[in-house]
């Protein structure tokens, strides 16, 4: 499970007025660039996490590295490029810093390849589809709904970190119940997570407009928001609902 920090988007004043309509054909662009990011890089990993499924049914070298303690070092990896693009984003040219994204996506599928050595392709699927219409459904409200929902973000985040503690605990604890709670709470979380970082985007876009710059770089920020929510409410989902392989 993977997570950066969420305020990690630089905010702008505003200081040219501009009419309704160059704002929401402005805000509509930089939306539909966020989701084109988000969901290529959800290709480039179901590329390569299908390549890993297709080596990992043939080839013993790959199941005996997915069954090794080395797979630790490969499902921790792209925390690595989470924190290089939390962190010099600003520093970062656009192309760089997408660049980097999609390298990042490479090696998440690198990293969740190990499912379809463990669950049934069916119950993947199912998982995946169940995923893509809550996360749809989840985002069309953050964006339309007039609700602020900046409340949730403390009992996000404080979710959030005791999730990862949990996790930790688990890993040595091994507990069945423990597990099934951490699973259900993780998917309520990322599910809060995707609607409010979707109206936070949506909200952001008046005070980054004034820099073109910044502003394409904050759409692959946002994309990496978003994709993570995605990923992590998938594997949760997956973990509650799949079949495992005999």
């Amino acid at each position: 499970m993977s997570d950066f920090d969420r305020n990690a988007t630089a905010r702008w004043g505003s200081g040219v007025a501009r009419s309704g309509v160059e704002i929401d054909q402005g805000l509509r662009s930089y939306m539909l660039g966020i989701y084109n990011h988000m969901t290529l890089a959800l290709a480039i990993s179901a590329l390569v996490a299908i390549g890993i499924f297709m080596l990992g049914r043939t080839n013993p070298i790959v199941q005996a590295l997915y069954g090794s303690p080395l797979r630790w070092a490969i499902m921790l990896a792209p925390l690595a490029f989470v924190f290089v693009l939390s962190w010099r984003f600003e520093r970062m040219s656009y192309t760089s810093l997408l660049g980097t994204f999609w390298a990042f996506a490479a090696v998440m599928g690198l990293s969740i390849g190990w499912i379809g050595l463990v669950f049934k392709v069916g119950s993947i699927v199912n998982a995946l589809l169940v995923t893509t219409i809550a996360f749809g459904g989840l985002s069309l409200y953050g964006y339309t709904t007039k609700r602020s929902l900046s409340g949730m973000a403390s009992f996000l985040v404080m979710g959030l970190i005791g999730l990862v503690v949990a996790s930790v605990v688990n890993l040595f604890v091994q507990s069945g119940v423990l597990g099934f709670a951490i699973s259900l709470i993780g998917v309520l979380i990322f599910a809060g997570l995707t609607a409010w970082d979707t109206q936070r985007l949506k909200e952001d876009y008046d005070h980054l407009s004034q820099d073109g710059s910044l502003l394409r770089k904050s759409s692959v920020m946002g994309a990496l928001s978003l994709y993570l929510n995605f990923i992590n409410m998938f594997q949760f989902i997956l973990t509650l609902t799949g079949s495992r392989e005999e």
